[in-house]
């Protein structure tokens, strides 16, 4: 199925620096040989943070990692808190400013719009440490991806304040519903 969203350079940098760090410069290069001509070639020269980069591209570099590091859920859950940790102490860090999980949580349209082209993230508070984010009509979804907004969210919320913060994905645009669903809660 053609999906035609895009994300961020920075999404792809964070995914290659993940795998720099887990496993050094040859998983990435071995990552890299791994992808198709043209998005080796799009990957392997600059990629730049704020250009928008083919979803599927992603998605093909996403089976890549998945291969070299052994396809668990965990590396992908690990790879969006580690994103977290790097965007959130630099470039976004005024989401956190106010360690306050609830409002890192009311800007999730907002940080939706940094890393992808099409669709919305909503919001809604359903308790003083709980909250329900949705993603509605995007075209660009995956189970890696979902699983990297998983470890993004968890790790945000903690950099907010948030103990042990906990985040399931209720409902998968790449299991077939309608919509993806995050249910946030912490202590």
């Amino acid at each position: 199925m053609v999906k035609s969203g895009s994300i961020r350079g920075s999404v792809i940098l964070s995914r290659l620096a993940f795998v720099r760090g887990e496993k050094g410069d040859g998983a990435v290069k071995r990552v890299l040989r791994a992808l198709p001509d043209e998005d080796r070639k799009l990957f392997a020269g600059t990629v730049l943070p704020n250009v928008w980069y083919p979803f599927e591209a992603g998605e093909r570099l996403d089976a890549a990692i998945a291969e070299e590091l052994g396809g668990g859920e965990a590396a992908f859950k690990l790879m969006g808190a580690r994103s977290a940790e790097f965007n959130l102490g630099d470039t976004q860090k005024l989401f956190v400013q106010g360690r306050d999980p609830q409002g890192l949580l009311r800007s999730a349209s907002a940080i939706y719009r940094l890393y992808y082209d099409t669709g919305s993230r909503t919001y809604h508070a359903s308790g003083a440490r709980k909250a329900v984010l949705r993603t509605l009509q995007s075209k660009t979804f995956s189970t890696w991806d979902c699983l990297t907004v998983v470890g993004w969210h968890e790790k945000a919320i903690e950099l907010c304040g948030g103990r042990n913060p906990r985040v399931i994905h209720t409902k998968c645009r790449a299991r077939g519903d309608e919509f993806c669903e995050y249910l946030c809660e912490w202590g």
